[in-house]
């Protein structure tokens, strides 16, 4: 049984220029990515949270998309700051971060602390 108790999805799919689905990798997805694992390993949630590169989420349009399972929170996620602030507030306090919902994907609630979840 796996010992993470949040998984962080960042979409890093590229497309041509034109496609007009747009490309999360072209919205710089990699470094939000990179971005996630050096706060999970700042805030010492190495080993209970996990930041995965994912393929094409469909949502790259509103992107860069990512995904928070177990609850399946929907972010786009655009700077550094936004994923400081999911990870102290989402995936720490069990806090949706409002401001940065995808369109047309209400989150859940109630959220549960990550201590909740250990």
């Amino acid at each position: 049984m796996s010992s993470f108790k949040r998984h962080i999805f960042v979409c890093i799919n590229e497309r041509t220029p034109d496609d007009p689905r747009g490309s999360c990798s072209k919205l710089g997805s990699e470094a939000l990515h990179a971005r996630f694992k050096q706060e999970a390993k700042r805030l010492n949630l190495k080993d209970v949270v996990r930041a995965n590169k994912a393929g094409c989420l469909d949502h790259c349009a509103l992107g860069p998309s990512v995904v928070i399972y177990p609850e399946g929170v929907w972010y786009t996620v655009k700077t550094e700051s936004d994923v400081t602030e999911i990870m102290e507030r989402h995936v720490i306090k069990g806090e949706v971060v409002t401001r940065l919902l995808m369109p047309d994907h209400p989150a859940p609630t109630p959220l549960l602390p990550l201590s909740s979840l250990r």
